[in-house]
């Protein structure tokens, strides 16, 4: 903790503080989402098995979490059909979608397609029975390891059982739009080169 500078007035900073350090109690939705939309992401197409066929969601929310054991992270909203799938089976899929399938994420993200209208024009097949989506950048199939809710999401923590990846670049979700990648590879001690700036496909 900051310790007070002598003949500050106590709970107050002293001059040496930066303003902009200073918490802000209370922060509102939408500062918070505006923050989120900073975060840029991979974006994935979450999937399960169900009792009445498969279930998938668009999701950016996804992290590595360990490499012994397997294990990522996956947060989906409380609301979500494929979480409550995810939930019953116990197993889930997360996918990594390619730059030239923007498509495909909008399409599991429309709250308006059902699951057969979602899967009806991906190809897709199982491992260990859960579907996995055709022509991705990768798939890793997980057993549910941990489900808890915090706030108005689940937060899974899946043991990758099987996975694949395959060459390409990623399709991206930051500041509420699509993005591609641009240049790979740069070394660190090499300067940048100069390119136009990054806009939606």
């Amino acid at each position: 903790m900051r310790q007070a500078t002598a003949g500050a007035p106590p709970g107050e900073p002293d001059a040496s503080t930066p303003s902009d350090a200073l918490a802000v109690p209370g922060v509102g939705e939408a500062a918070c989402r505006d923050f989120y939309a900073r975060l840029a992401s991979g974006v994935t197409v979450v999937t399960a098995q169900g009792p009445d066929g498969p279930a998938g969601s668009t999701v950016s929310a996804v992290t590595s979490l360990s490499a012994d054991p397997p294990l990522l992270l996956v947060c989906l909203g409380t609301g979500s059909r494929t979480l409550a799938v995810i939930q019953e089976q116990g197993w889930f899929a997360v996918n990594l979608l390619a730059a030239p399938q923007r498509a495909r994420a909008e399409l599991f993200a429309d709250p308006r397609a059902g699951s057969a209208e979602r899967f009806a024009g991906t190809g897709h097949h199982q491992v260990l029975g859960v579907p996995v989506l055709a022509d991705t950048l990768g798939w890793s199939v997980c057993s549910v390891e941990d489900l808890r809710r915090y706030g108005d999401h689940g937060l899974l923590v899946g043991r990758i059982a099987a996975a694949h990846t395959a060459p390409g670049t990623p399709l991206l979700w930051h500041d509420r739009s699509f993005h591609t990648l641009e240049g790979r590879g740069v070394p660190l001690s090499a300067p940048p080169a100069p390119r136009p700036p990054l806009e939606a496909p």
